[in-house]
């Protein structure tokens, strides 16, 4: 009765999905870049003198240039907002979590492990390594700090409800197993990262590091039945690279407390985060939130059944 009813209500066509992401990558292209193009407009700048962070950084200053870089995920994240609501008839938790209510314990338990680990990371660094300077502007930091703490989540929470949440329950209910949706959206979400700057300096090969990523969060969205742990991993990783430790080639170039001056590289923490860190997390997170059903979550067939959190979020 319950599934009936759902069948009805509910939008999951392809051409639904279709619209749904043709209207959100156009308000993204062209919404989302109006503050950045209206910017330079007033500065009357020759673009292709504009190469690198820089000088983007040099021309407006860090946290207008970061502004600038987080208002189209701000849009994208609002439009498939309503579009899930309007278009697919779902309910914007759903995106989110299966649980009836978004567990906060499991957002702030994922958000200060990963915070911590990349804490200790850069400590190692900086005495090893070496090249990481003190990099505090009280002029600027605190702007930029509730910049990272307000807008910023709204960045990383846009990627995950559209590849995580959005897109992930679109391939499940289409391809039956969950390990082909963790496949998948974490390739399209290593692709999203293709024009970073990251790949200019470190080439091709570390979009399998994206890749990996997004099929680490994929996994663990299968296994927990929501976002939580996802969006909090995600968060720390993005707010950390803004307000604690920065560089001249990345995404994100801001006056963060530390600014690393070596080289471009693809560095051992990297590598221990893909290789034993990783790993490590879904070990944690399976024996303290008892993940018992690996077989029928990855491999099990879903056909003839509507995703967890339909169910319980619109029964």
């Amino acid at each position: 009765m319950e599934d009936n009813r759902e069948t009805v209500e509910h939008r999951n066509e392809l051409i639904h999905y279709v619209l749904t992401l043709s209207i959100v990558i156009l308000a993204v292209l062209s919404i989302g870049s109006f503050p950045l193009l209206i910017a330079l407009q007033s500065k009357s700048i020759d673009l292709t003198t504009l190469n690198e962070n820089t000088d983007y950084v040099a021309l407006f200053g860090a946290n207008a240039f970061l502004s600038f870089n987080l208002f189209p995920f701000i849009v994208g994240f609002f439009v498939l907002l309503v579009c899930v609501k309007l278009i697919h008839r779902h309910t914007i938790q759903s995106l989110f979590t299966s649980r009836l209510s978004f567990d906060w314990k499991r957002f702030f338990f994922s958000f200060s492990i990963w915070g911590g680990v990349m804490s200790v990371l850069l400590l190692i660094s900086i005495y090893t390594v070496g090249n990481i300077d003190w990099n505090f502007n009280p002029l600027t930091f605190f702007m930029l700090l509730l910049i990272a703490l307000f807008i910023l989540p709204i960045q990383t929470s846009f990627e995950e409800i559209l590849f995580r949440g959005y897109l992930f329950r679109g391939f499940r209910h289409a391809l039956k197993k969950g390990v082909f949706t963790v496949l998948i959206t974490g390739i399209l979400f290593g692709s999203l990262h293709f024009a970073n700057p990251e790949v200019q300096h470190l080439g091709y090969t570390v979009l399998i590091f994206y890749i990996m990523n997004g099929v680490f969060l994929g996994l663990i969205v299968l296994m927990d039945d929501g976002l939580e742990l996802s969006l909090g991993y995600h968060a720390a990783n993005n707010i950390f690279a803004v307000i604690i430790v920065t560089n001249k080639w990345q995404a994100f170039t801001t006056d963060a407390l530390f600014m690393d001056n070596n080289p471009p590289s693809f560095g051992m923490d990297n590598i221990l985060t893909l290789v034993i860190i990783q790993p490590l997390l879904i070990l944690l997170f399976a024996r303290k939130y008892k993940w018992s059903n690996w077989k029928e979550k990855l491999f099990g067939n879903t056909k003839g059944k509507l995703p967890q959190n339909e169910l319980q979020n619109e029964g």
